[in-house]
């Protein structure tokens, strides 16, 4: 496409990595109605009530229309309902009352959703608001039209309000952690009169009642006689707090037409998107390219709410009250701080400041950062990755919130296991006196544990200094960052488990999937020094022999090893299947490694399999990724890659370069500069870059810096079909390291 893109809203495709199963992802999304970062999301559902696969693009039925906020499948959902037009006599059971759909008849876009159900000859349409939703059925001509309401199972509550044409109600179902007091109170508007009501329970409608609280309750309202073509449209929304929140939540789409609800988001999303505009992209391209910047502006979600005076507050599921201030939830920073806070730093400043806020909101009342919120503490992954989002933010500029707090927050969180083995740092007494996680205490995936807290000390370091803090108070931080290599083995130029006595543990096989790693093996995990790059270099032997063992990564077969993990789990088929040898792009450890080469004097070798990457492994399609999406982070990879840079070392202010996908981009910073980026001689042959200059002179350097792009930057590539082997090669134009910056 030769012009800029204007309405790229239009080539967002919810429905990319939506064919997905336990077995194997291609993304494990479901289509997401709803606003950027919005509290509630709503979704067709397919999947029985409580299955992660709540929807499926391979399924054949709908079963409700669902609000969600489920980041992930295996994380499940919390607070979720569905509401379903039914024509006939009423099923209750979720199985009987679905109705065969076709994706035909879908039309899916972030801001609408509109499918025909075919055993009800009804249509149904979706448009969001952050808090609410408009839905708009149209029925075919009967005496017969109604509208059931699911509230889940695990202690539900619905009253009828026929005087009012209102539901109200509650959902208590939730997946992860302890939430005390939780609700999702509901409420539903209708734009007519009942002509007569039911709630439910279990599969059992009660004749009279008007209110039940029960294990799994639900309701029924029926209509007068519509003729064909006849719309009932339903205001929703909910709220955490309490059912009087839940109707100042409603009135964000009060006295709007369902029209201009959808129309609302439709402006919002390409306000969102258009801060990235792109030129010169194929339309497969245009798809995948925004469809990832879709994926990256979703998560965290929302979970604070306003009052009627505008005050924000939350329910906290760290300690069950009613709480002043932000807080968002929904993400794992394992995957996440990698690129997806890294690109919101850039792109999104200002969310991400509501977001560090939210941080300061679940420390102080749950005594630890989050590593996963789901939306509180969730026992899952490894790390201490907070300390990443919280540094990177604060060293990328952002302002507004008490750094102070999170400098607390992040000493704690370095220097005490938690409540859970996620929270914290399991393991810490061990890392902090002998400098790594054992194999031999008992403790899971230890070595890689061990090279993310000390990544995560890098950040913490890097935090303190520029938070003025004293050398005394920096300098464990400082020493432990360069823990990494104290399981390095020059024997394999590998990563490998140590056991507490100092020698490495037996039976090393550098193919084998979890033991002393985390859903991956040696290879995918040895590169995980962002902080140190160089430092690694230099224990392989030198940038020669580092660059070879990048090289024998793509060569070697796409052997796995199962003895940890009893099975093969979805991870292992992804890297399998996509030809890339041990490249495990479907997985986050290893997502940054394209990017090593420009360390080693080699960047064409990035250039090259970036493009291989971005071109093989995603498509605008239901089997769109190579592997779990994953709450924005892999699309951020995307987005990043096709920018042409990306930050292989958060909570530093470099991103080291590729090579960018388009002819033009257009980055529109929240400062008001514009970051230029042409390519004019781009295509699927030129893919390397011969030169590129920065506001119009020669940059030699494989990295550029945040701030430089943050003045307003213009940033020129020739691009060639051959590799020039002749620029970047210099040790003074590799990315910043730890050990030579800090010498």
């Amino acid at each position: 496409m030769k012009d800029w893109i204007t309405n790229p809203v239009d080539y967002v495709n919810p429905l990319m990595g939506t064919q997905s199963s336990y077995e194997l992802s291609n993304g494990n999304t479901y289509p997401i109605i709803g606003l950027p970062w919005g509290m509630n999301y709503w979704t067709p559902q397919t999947g029985k009530n409580g299955n992660g696969w709540q929807y499926t693009y391979n399924s054949n039925k709908i079963q409700g229309f669902k609000q969600t906020h489920q980041p992930s499948p295996w994380m499940n959902d919390y607070g979720q309902f569905s509401i379903l037009p039914i024509v006939g006599n009423p099923e209750i059971d979720q199985e009987k009352r679905a109705s065969w759909f076709s994706h035909k008849t879908e039309v899916v876009n972030p801001y609408y959703y509109k499918v025909y159900l075919a055993d009800y000859d009804v249509w149904t349409e979706i448009a969001p608001t952050e808090r609410s939703a408009m839905m708009r059925f149209t029925f075919p001509e009967t005496n017969q039209a109604q509208i059931l309401l699911d509230a889940f199972d695990r202690g539900s509550y619905v009253k009828i309000i026929p005087s009012e044409r209102k539901i109200i109600g509650y959902s208590t179902r939730y997946s992860r952690g302890k939430m005390e007091n939780f609700k999702n109170y509901f409420v539903i508007q209708f734009d007519r009169d009942f002509v007569s009501q039911n709630v439910w329970s279990g599969t059992e409608i009660q004749k009279l009642n008007l209110e039940i609280k029960a294990d799994h309750a639900g309701s029924l309202v029926k209509f007068p006689q519509l003729k064909k073509g006849e719309q009932i449209t339903i205001r929703v929304a909910s709220s955490f707090i309490n059912p009087e929140q839940a109707e100042i939540n409603l009135e964000e789409s009060k006295g709007k037409s369902f029209d201009q609800v959808k129309s609302e988001a439709k402006e919002i999303w390409n306000q969102t998107l258009n801060k990235i505009q792109i030129k010169g992209a194929s339309i497969d391209q245009a798809r995948t390219f925004y469809s990832c910047l879709y994926r990256s502006v979703l998560f965290p979600q929302k979970l604070y709410e306003k009052d009627r005076n505008g005050n924000i507050q939350h329910y906290s599921p760290y300690n069950g009250k009613i709480m002043p201030g932000y807080l968002f939830g929904g993400t794992g920073f394992w995957d996440t701080f990698r690129a997806l806070y890294p690109l919101l730093n850039l792109v999104y400043p200002s969310i991400n400041v509501e977001m560090q806020k939210g941080l300061i909101s679940a420390y102080q009342e749950g005594g630890f950062l989050p590593e996963w919120s789901s939306p509180g503490f969730a026992d899952i992954m490894i790390g201490n990755n907070s300390a990443s989002v919280v540094s990177d933010a604060y060293l990328k500029g952002l302002r507004g919130y008490d750094a102070e707090v999170l400098w607390q927050a992040l000493k704690h969180g370095a220097n005490n296991e938690g409540p859970m083995s996620a929270i914290g740092r399991k393991g810490v007494a061990d890392y902090n006196s002998i400098g790594y996680v054992p194999t031999d205490t008992g403790i899971n995936e230890s070595a890689a544990r061990t090279l993310e807290y000390a990544y995560d000390d890098y950040a913490i370091y890097e935090f303190g200094k520029a938070l003025n803090k004293s050398e005394e108070e920096l300098k464990p931080f400082k020493s432990r960052a360069m823990n990494y290599k104290k399981l390095f083995d020059p024997k394999y130029n590998l990563m490998r488990g140590k056991k507490k006595n100092g020698e490495f543990q037996e039976n090393f096989d550098p193919f084998e999937w979890g033991n002393a790693f985390t859903e991956g093996n040696s290879w995918h995990y040895t590169w995980s020094v962002f902080q140190d790059i160089e430092g690694l270099k230099e224990l392989m032997g030198g940038k020669h022999k580092f660059a070879k063992m990048l090289d024998s990564v793509f060569v070697m077969p796409p052997t796995f090893n199962t003895n940890y993990y009893k099975e093969v789990i979805h991870e292992m088929r992804e890297m399998q299947i996509v030809g890339m040898g041990q490249y495990a792009h479907g997985n986050q450890p290893i997502q940054h490694m394209l990017y090593l080469y420009n360390y080693a004097g080699q960047p064409w070798k990035t250039q090259y399999w970036v493009r291989q990457a971005m071109d093989k492994l995603y498509k605008p399609t239901p089997d769109g990724y190579c592997g779990d999406e994953d709450n924005g982070q892999t699309s951020a990879w995307y987005v990043f890659s096709a920018l042409g840079f990306y930050p292989v070392t958060p909570a530093s202010t470099q991103y080291v370069l590729g090579a960018p996908l388009f002819k033009s981009i257009k980055i529109d910073l929240e400062n008001s500069k514009t970051i230029q980026i042409d390519a004019p001689k781009n295509s699927e042959s030129n893919i390397y870059i011969n030169q590129l200059k920065l506001n119009g002179k020669n940059y030699s350097k494989n990295w550029i810096d945040h701030f430089d792009l943050l003045k307003g930057a213009k940033l020129k590539f020739d691009m060639v079909s051959k590799p020039n082997t002749e620029r970047g090669i210099r040790d003074s134009d590799a990315p910043f390291s730890m050990s030579t910056s800090d010498k």
